[in-house]
């Protein structure tokens, strides 16, 4: 844990020295995460509520052994910047009680956040997990944020930002700035790569973003970056080599101040104003991620396509550069829970590449595209106003400032011709209609540096040592 401690030392003078206010790190940065609940047992410690006015870096002992905090502590003290890490909790429970595990302690992954003088001020119990069996599940989702002189902050970690508690209330009730995000999270084309939908969370909440993501390859997880609400100011996307990376970029402090923060969109008012497109009858089904979707084929190089699904329907107008005879463009829709679990409620309106001129191939993934659109306005009768937009190019890029979404719910390109297509969709969750099983989950990682009244850090980082 220390020789990647380390490692983060480096990164957390580097922000320093450059002006950050404010550093995050990566999920499972500090441990890796492959335990079990035994083997994590001896790499937890006692993280107590920030609200015993604690600074470790001067009392390491105080609730006992705690050389962790203790060393991110003096970190953030000796370099006079916000640190964020990411790190295992413990905590005794009554043996009697039916929900306390064997071992007398219920353990959590636990967000941690240490201002500029080394104090303890947010501690965060993840809840929905990801296949960490390692861990417990919080009895209610936390909502964790505190004040700086450069913004109101919330945290949460990975999978997390896939529901409704505690990612959306902190936005809409808390009325935080800025989301800070550790995470490790794996990428899974088309729709659910780390940039592409982190960048589109942030746009459809309308708030920074702070997504710190652990590099490792051989898990496809990659891509961090630092997100405002109209666009990303800086990403990084690397599958080609082990190398992390810090990114900075200049953030509004207070975004729903500034004069770029976007209005609220009514996603489906478009969309429901109009009649369906009259279409050719070759729509099919096809599975993304066990998701039944029904397609239909974008078959001239311009035109106006509509395709339904259940309560859904989703409408494309487009025209392409030139149509490229190798390439197979779809538009898809899909509306229902999702996946293997059937516990989250998606709709999902998307125009995507295929993976050959085969359109079974429709939805598999595909990193490459020659296909420019000279345009497209995609929108879709959502009945959830929490939609996030995404446009991926060719080779896994994003398209800063050249797209936007309209008051009215479509989504179309700006600023002249496309770079080459690989997706452009509208992603909803309807968090109302998901099965409430939930809590809880499955697992995902990343890591983040921010310095925020005009600057903001990310870092991702790989994990050099896995205990």
């Amino acid at each position: 844990m220390n020789k990647n401690i380390d490692i983060l030392e480096k990164a957390i003078k580097q922000a320093a020295e450059q002006g950050a206010q404010i550093i995050v790190t990566p999920e499972d940065a500090l441990y890796g995460w492959k335990f079990t609940r035994e083997t994590i047992f001896p790499y937890l410690e006692n993280i107590p509520d920030p609200q015993v006015n604690w600074i470790p870096c001067q009392e390491p002992h105080r609730f006992g052994h705690t050389p962790v905090q203790a060393r991110l502590s003096c970190l953030a003290k000796n370099n006079s910047i916000y640190v964020v890490a990411n790190m295992g909790d413990k905590k005794p429970c009554n043996s009697h009680n039916t929900t306390c595990p064997s071992n007398g302690h219920y353990q959590y992954n636990t967000n941690v956040v240490y201002d500029a003088k080394g104090k303890l001020v947010a501690r965060y119990h993840k809840y929905h997990l990801y296949r960490e069996i390692q861990f417990d599940v919080p009895e209610k989702p936390e909502l964790v944020t505190f004040n700086t002189t450069f913004g109101k902050f919330g945290i949460f970690t990975c999978f997390d930002i896939l529901f409704h508690d505690p990612a959306v209330t902190l936005v809409k009730d808390s009325h935080v700035d800025t989301i800070l995000f550790p995470t490790a999270w794996m990428n899974v084309l088309p729709f659910m790569t780390a940039i592409e939908f982190h960048s589109a969370w942030a746009m459809g909440m309308r708030v920074n973003l702070l997504a710190a993501n652990t590099h490792n390859v051989s898990l496809k997880m990659t891509g961090s970056g630092i997100y405002a609400p109209h666009s990303p100011k800086v990403y990084h996307h690397d599958m080609e080599t082990e190398s992390g990376k810090i990114l900075f970029a200049e953030v509004d402090s207070h975004p729903r101040n500034s004069s770029t923060y976007p209005p609220a969109m009514n996603w489906s008012a478009y969309a429901t104003s109009i009649t369906p497109f009259p279409g050719p009858k070759n729509s099919f089904r096809g599975c993304i991620s066990r998701d039944e979707f029904n397609f239909t084929k974008l078959s001239e190089s311009a035109g106006n396509l509509t395709v339904c699904q259940k309560e859904l329907c989703c409408h494309l107008s487009y025209r392409m550069l030139a149509k490229e005879g190798d390439e197979v463009y779809v538009l898809g829709a899909f509306a229902g829970l999702h996946g293997r679990r059937r516990r989250e409620y998606w709709q999902v309106c998307t125009m995507l590449k295929c993976r050959s001129t085969d359109v079974t191939t429709c939805g598999q993934p595909v990193e490459t595209a020659l296909t420019r659109f000279e345009m497209f306005s995609l929108s879709g009768t959502f009945g959830t106003e929490y939609v996030f937009p995404e446009v991926l190019l060719t080779k896994i890029k994003l398209a800063p400032e050249k797209f936007e979404v309209l008051e009215d719910g479509r989504l179309v390109n700006k600023n002249g011709l496309s770079e080459p297509v690989l997706t452009v969709s509208l992603f909803g969750r309807w968090y109302a209609k998901d099965a409430h099983s939930i809590s809880g989950g499955t697992s995902n990682s990343a890591t983040a540096y921010l310095m925020i009244p005009t600057l903001l850090m990310i870092i991702t980082l790989r994990d050099a040592v896995m205990l």
